[in-house]
């Protein structure tokens, strides 16, 4: 199972804004070796950063992507299923019983939702507490960014930081044509689930999110 160290940093040092430029991100490790699962190509880059402090879990992602299609009708979350996406998800163990689910936009559209094995979506749920999760994100030159971060307390309270670590699952939506009537998707991934179909909801594409403690 891969292993990622998230470093600690003081409190409230990291200010979000979308677009990277604050320097603190590079105290953060990278993780780069996201591929395509299902095709025998390289899949264009993807680069996952994450730090915590005493109160969030912060994260970002970094997207090359020549052309972001991101689909705008009703501006409704569930919109995100249909564009150029990232995705974290995290578990409390195997059993994925239940295990929660954030997919964000070009836009910083959040879709939340619980579900649990084998693909019980929740779309209603919304994750809990007030300022809970905040997301923020830009186009770029290159593609986009999607920059984050969530309450510990959060985690906590849903049972999924423990012992200082975080399983977690990180993926990308590759949108290659916006719903007309039909959309086209290609799945990104951090671990490869080793299954002959695109999936990203079972176990084996998930690894570890460890705390470092300083």
């Amino acid at each position: 199972m891969k292993i990622y160290s998230v470093k600690q940093i003081a409190s409230n040092e990291l200010k979000l804004n979308g677009n990277s430029e604050n320097p603190i991100w590079e105290q953060a490790g990278i993780i780069s070796d996201f591929s395509f699962p299902w095709e025998n190509r390289t899949a264009p880059k993807t680069i996952f950063r994450a730090l915590y402090d005493d109160k969030y879990f912060y994260f970002r992602f970094d997207v090359e992507d020549e052309n972001v299609l991101t689909f705008v009708k009703d501006n409704h979350k569930m919109e995100v299923v249909h564009s150029d996406r990232v995705e974290m998800f995290f578990r409390q163990d195997e059993n994925l019983d239940p295990y929660y689910c954030l997919e964000m936009d070009a836009l910083g559209r959040v879709l939340d939702y619980k579900t649990r094995y084998y693909r019980n979506f929740e779309y209603e749920w919304s994750w809990p507490g007030p300022e809970s999760i905040v997301v923020k994100a830009s186009e770029t030159s290159k593609g986009y960014i999607v920059e984050g971060k969530i309450t510990l307390s959060s985690l906590k309270e849903l049972g999924l930081l423990n012992d200082n670590i975080l399983q977690a699952g990180l993926y990308r939506g590759y949108c290659m044509r916006l719903p007309n009537p039909e959309g086209k998707l290609r799945w990104i991934s951090w671990i490869n689930p080793k299954v002959d179909k695109p999936d990203f909801h079972i176990p084996s594409s998930f690894g570890l999110l460890k705390f470092e403690i300083e």
